[in-house]
């Protein structure tokens, strides 16, 4: 089978992110717009080919002044970098519908070589005659790889906001 484009279906997909907040609790996020070119041969998912593009000023962690404060010169700077960009390398396949997508992640004008863990959910026709497909992804990386450092010292010891950062996309995409 030959490979296809795909068009992400923002409405049925999600870019979701968590990070350790003052190094016992967790703040959960998401990236509200975002968008994917997506070539690939439903047959042989390993020559997919896979750009991703989130929008950094879409950011909402459901905290104004948060939010804000992610947007600044501080973290993604989002005027100078209004966006993160993932482009695919390498696919392997690692088990049953379980995939390891490596290729070059650009954020903060840092690229770097990064891997997410993908799990094709499975694929069908909707009730319009539309092909569909989803995916699942999972990864996690270090914010202070791509320059994001700003940190704050507590009393007790430790740091406000942690290093690692783990994402989780939902993704559903329509044969184009």
């Amino acid at each position: 089978m030959a490979k296809t484009k795909w068009a992400l279906d923002p409405t049925h997909s999600s870019v979701d992110f968590s990070v350790k907040h003052m190094m016992f609790a967790k703040v959960n996020g998401s990236f509200n717009k975002f968008d994917a070119v997506i070539e690939a041969d439903p047959a042989d998912l390993t020559t997919a080919d896979i750009e991703f593009t989130i929008d950094t000023a879409s950011i909402d962690t459901r905290n104004d002044d948060r939010d804000v404060h992610l947007r600044s010169a501080d973290f993604f700077d989002t005027e100078a970098y209004p966006s993160i960009t993932f482009k695919s390398n390498e696919i392997t396949k690692t088990g049953d519908n379980e995939y390891s997508v490596a290729g070059d992640l650009t954020l903060h004008g840092v690229t770097r070589p990064e891997a997410f863990t993908v799990t094709f959910e499975g694929q069908g026709k909707d009730p319009w005659g539309n092909e569909k497909a989803g995916f699942s992804v999972e990864g996690k990386i270090k914010r202070s790889d791509f320059g994001l450092t700003w940190n704050a010292a507590l009393e007790t010891g430790g740091v406000l906001v942690g290093d690692s950062i783990n994402i989780s996309m939902q993704i559903q995409a329509a044969k184009a």
